[in-house]
């Protein structure tokens, strides 16, 4: 039985990814988690299946689904590998929907395909040292030389950096434009002067790798800049508001799991001659849990659903994450709780769900920008009813 607020295709979709994760993914998990091996694999199988562009058009080789389909898959693969959602997230609702929304037709002629089919991954490269919440302080430029640009600079913090086979950059023609002069590019691999750091030794989300990009006169021709000169700001808030749903929907992933363990441990777990669910402290606990991942999810899907309304609703997409992030570190927090000493080894697998769930509240913007961005909008024009 679907759920009554998701189409019947949305329901198909959301019933085929638990399958497919459940054969696949999860059995991974742990063991990928563990050695921080980047989980390509899993890519490659998504694209196979149809999951990745999936709001893309079917002749650039998307599957033409709605944004909520997409999320879903996201919510799915996080309840069982956080670490593989975020590269999914950030794949689609970054790197790949930038091309196609922005992309020029010979652009997307050239890298949508690859894109969909998982042959190639991508990344979006935006974070430096000293422009993470601030964007628009960015420092790393962009010169043009007639045909082509030489971009020069640090990216920090870069999700599948390394891994990813094309990097969707952004770069300022001129530091003291703001971000009038913030313009994006898109960089292969391979190019010249692209290089990588180590893989950053994380707290959770392990297999995802998580590197500095470094841009050492890197030579980028003129038809793989993204957008016109200028632009990239306004793209990247945009895409950023995807992004958002798509970490609402990972923390939900991560919800959904706390919750089904808790409660499997609740039932059989005894003390003092009777389960532990028997007691009220664990009972509400458990109730507070499921009525902040009902709560979570129609926040999460709401948002995924008026995701084409753009700019006008990012402080619903902004409360999504906010609520989504912070719910899922109280809920692992709470599972360990219910778990007692056991949920603190890592043989009952949910002392991992507190070290991945903790990032949901800083990535893709922190929970105090969320609060910024939600508070601001509340004080100038949003309209109440939307709440």
């Amino acid at each position: 039985m679907g759920l009554s607020v998701l189409t019947e295709e949305e329901n198909t979709i959301r019933d085929a990814i638990h399958q497919l994760v459940r054969d696949t993914i999860a059995k991974t998990s742990a063991e990928f988690d563990r050695t921080q091996t980047f989980p390509r694999v899993n890519m490659e199988l998504l694209g196979k299946q149809g999951y990745l562009g999936m709001i893309v058009d079917p002749k650039w080789g998307g599957s033409g689904a709605t944004y909520l389909a997409q999320t879903l898959v996201v919510e799915a693969i996080a309840a069982a590998d956080p670490a593989t959602a975020v590269i999914y997230e950030v794949h689609n609702s970054l790197h790949l929907e930038g091309i196609w929304r922005y992309g020029t037709d010979l652009q997307k002629a050239r890298y949508l395909p690859s894109l969909c089919q998982g042959t190639a991954i991508g990344a979006f490269a935006i974070t430096e040292a000293n422009a993470g919440s601030n964007a628009a302080a960015l420092t790393s430029r962009a010169e043009r030389h007639g045909d082509h640009y030489i971009l020069n600079g640090r990216k920090m913090f870069i999700t599948s950096a390394g891994e990813a086979d094309r990097y969707l950059v952004f770069a300022t023609l001129d530091p003291s434009l703001g971000e009038r002069g913030i313009t994006a590019f898109i960089v292969e691999k391979e190019t010249k002067g692209l290089s990588f750091g180590p893989p950053e030794d994380k707290m959770g989300i392990r297999a995802s790798r998580t590197s500095e990009l470094i841009l050492d006169s890197v030579e980028v021709p003129v038809e793989q800049r993204l957008g016109e000169e200028g632009q990239g700001y306004a793209m990247a808030l945009y895409l950023l508001d995807g992004g958002r749903i798509g970490i609402a929907a990972q923390s939900i992933g991560i919800m959904t799991t706390a919750l089904e363990r808790s409660l499997a441990y609740a039932r059989q777990r005894e003390q003092f001659g009777e389960t532990i669910g028997h007691y009220q402290g664990v009972q509400w606990r458990l109730a507070d849990m499921a009525t902040d991942l009902h709560a979570a999810r129609m926040m999460a899907y709401e948002a995924a659903r008026r995701r084409e309304e753009g700019p006008s609703q990012r402080p619903l997409f902004a409360m999504a994450k906010l609520f989504a992030s912070e719910k899922a570190v109280q809920h692992a927090a709470d599972a360990i709780q219910i778990f007692g000493g056991y949920g603190y080894m890592r043989e009952y697998g949910v002392e991992r769900l507190l070290r991945d769930a903790k990032v949901t509240e800083i990535y893709e913007g922190t929970s105090e920008m969320m609060r910024l961005v939600i508070a601001s909008r509340l004080l100038k024009n949003y309209d109440l009813d939307n709440i």
